[in-house]
This record gives structure tokens, C-alpha cells and sequence, in this order.
């Protein structure tokens, strides 16, 4: 049976295509997107912020999404070497880098006729995200793409070992990374719990927890631009940092208390800047990264040294396989009362 045809209505359509990545959904913004000003990404990124915020809110929120919906905004990029650029979207605002959206944009840009000529064995795809450029490549073989990889920003260790008063815990010691976003990293096993067995309420409250901390105790900067210095949230890992070829798990809680379902892109990128910076890897050392929420995995290695600013820094190769989950046209009807979207907490 045919997709039956919307019926007369006085509301804007916006038209997304679903897809997943190790879980973590992508909702893509195909069409229907307002235009969305600036003259460079971030300040498209400001914009949106300040302008156009409704479309966040329809898209991420119920009754069309949920609370830890993600999506993405296709949007022209300034960089003349770039195939699309984009901006992330979740529960609470917008982030600079999303590693599982990356490679769920990369089979889209390779199967939505984003990139001029696909290539064998893989596809090069240049994407343009707020922190910079990050160049993707999807497997092409036999025309259909697959699995995908990218190659980050430069990712740092931004500070080891920073202690931070945390309301019901105490004192505790976290790590600082970035890779393409702010994180605070530290053990489940300092707040008594497993990742992979413990409740999630409690993992996010423990996360949460750190997040807020880390916040109003640590001032963070990145060289590049001020709109990119900001904790984007806290991942809590099984304390397995030493290079090991079995998978380390861990959980991240990003933005409003919302939970990743995938082992976390620029998560991972940021992990392994952090591992590298303690001698734990070496270049080209791959290293599996284990979801606690779904147990999917995530491929990661340190590529290549390189600087950022006065930070001593790594280019990070993370892989991973995203899905599509569906298509969708979205209506919001003008009499709707609920028609901005709502969240419950």
C-alpha cells in the first residue's frame, strides 16, 4: 500500500529522513528548513540559537520526537571543499560535533547525490560541522554504501586529574577532553556503579551531577573560538583505559540529562586524545569502544599528532555503521495549541 497523501491543512511540512547510529537516532532535515543566515557555520549556529529555535523544539521534542531525540540541519556551508554543512540539535540547544550523526550523514550524502562522483572501495565525504571540517569515507563497494569512518578535528587533552565538589558525592577527580566537544570523563566505579548493569537513572544522576560541577567550577577555552568552549556533558567509563584489545565500555549524558545510545563519536575522539595523552595509546593503536545503553560498538585510533593552539593534540579515526530507520513528513498545523512541542520531566 502507497504512503497515503496528507490531507488539507494550514501548516508548515517538514520532511526528514530517520536513521541510527550504534542506536542513537539522527533525524535529517531534508527539506521544509527555513533559511537559515550567517555568513560563517557558527554563526549560522547563533542564528538558529537565537531565531529559529521553534525548529529545534517541533522536531526534537513530543509530540514529534522525544526527549532524547538528535537530529540535524543541513545548511550551506562557506568552505569550498565541503559537501554539505550541519548543525546538531537535541533536547537542549545545539553542539559543535557529533561523531554517530557524522557517519549517518556520510551514507546519506553518498546516497542522496551529496557528493558529485562515489568512488570504489569508498567515498570520500567532507562535512563541514561547527568545530570544523571533518572528512568521512563510506564504503561504496557494489553501489550501495556501508559502513562509514571519519577523521576529527584536532582533539586534545584539555586537563587531567581536576578535582571537582560535587553536592552529594563529594570530591572527585575527573579528566577534560575534547574532541570537537567538551567532556568530563570519569570511572562509574568512583560512584559505586557498573556500567552496563547498574540502573540508567543513576548513571544520569551521576553524570549529571559531574556535569554541573564541572561547570561552575572549570573554566574551559579552545583556541580556535569561544562558541566551541563549553561542556557538552559527562561519560562515565569501566576505568579501562590502558590499551587492551578488548572493548571498554562507557555511557554518555549529554546536553539536558539526555543519554547517548551509541559508544558516543566525538566522545570516543575525545577519550582516545586523553589515552594518548597519558602514553596509554599509541598511533594507529584501534581500540573498540562499548556502548553501557545498547552494547554497539565504536572503532576508534590516534592517526596522527598535530597541534591545536598551545595544546598537543591528535587527529582521531572513529568508524562505525549507521542504519535507516524511516522517512517522515511533519505537519504543524496552525490551531494546534501543542504545535511548538513540549518535553516532560
Amino acid at each position: 500500500m502507497a504512503t497515503p497523501a496528507l490531507p488539507p491543512h494550514d501548516g508548515t511540512v517538514l520532511s526528514v529522513v530517520d536513521m541510527h547510529t550504534g542506536g542513537e537516532p539522527v533525524r535529517i532535515v531534508a527539506d521544509g528548513l527555513p533559511p537559515v543566515r550567517g555568513s560563517s557555520l557558527l554563526a549560522k549556529r547563533r542564528f538558529l540559537q537565537e531565531q529559529l529555535d521553534s525548529v529545534r523544539r517541533l522536531l526534537m521534542w513530543e509530540p514529534r520526537g522525544h526527549r532524547d531525540m538528535y537530529g540535524a540541519l543541513l545548511v550551506p556551508s562557506e568552505l569550498p571543499e565541503a559537501h554539505l554543512g550541519v548543525l546538531f540539535m537535541h533536547n537542549e540547544g545545539y553542539s559543535t560535533m557529533c561523531g554517530h550523526a557524522v557517519l549517518a550523514l556520510a551514507r546519506y550524502a553518498v546516497d542522496y547525490g551529496l557528493v558529485p562522483e562515489i568512488q570504489s572501495p569508498e567515498t570520500q565525504v567532507n562535512i563541514h560541522c561547527p568545530c570544523g571540517l571533518v572528512t568521512a569515507y563510506v564504503e561504496t563497494e557494489g553501489g550501495r554504501s556501508g559502513r562509514a569512518r571519519f577523521q576529527s578535528v584536532p582533539a586534545f587533552a584539555f586537563s587531567t586529574d581536576v578535582t571537582v565538589d560535587l553536592p552529594v558525592y563529594g570530591e572527585v577527580a575527573v579528566d577534560i577532553g575534547y574532541g570537537g566537544a567538551f567532556y568530563a570523563f570519569i570511572s562509574s566505579e568512583k560512584f559505586g556503579l557498573d556500567i552496563c548493569s547498574s540502573k540508567t537513572r543513576d548513571l544520569v544522576d551521576a553524570a549529571t551531577a559531574v556535569t554541573e560541577a564541572v561547570k561552575a567550577q572549570v573554566k574551559l577555552h579552545h583556541p580556535d573560538s569561544e562558541d566551541l568552549a563549553f561542556l557538552y556533558g559527562t561519560i562515565l567509563t569501566d576505568g579501562n583505559d590502558a590499551f587492551s584489545e578488548q572493548p571498554t565500555s562507557n555511557i554518555c549524558v549529554f546536553a539536558d540529562a539526555q543519554v547517548d545510545r551509541s559508544p558516543t563519536g566525538s566522545g570516543v575522539t575525545a577519550r582516545i586524545a586523553l589515552q594518548h595523552h597519558k602514553g596509554l595509546i599509541q598511533l594507529n593503536q584501534s581500540r573498540r569502544f562499548k556502548s553501557g545503553a545498547t552494547g554497539s560498538l565504536f572503532t576508534g585510533k590516534a592517526v596522527k599528532e598535530t597541534k591545536c593552539g598551545d595544546f598537543s593534540a591528535v587527529i582521531v579515526e572513529v568508524s562505525g555503521h549507521a542504519y535507516y530507520t524511516g522517512t517522515a513528513n511533519f505537519v504543524q498545523e496552525n490551531e494546534d495549541t501543542l504545535k511548538n512541542g513540549f518535553l516532560l520531566k
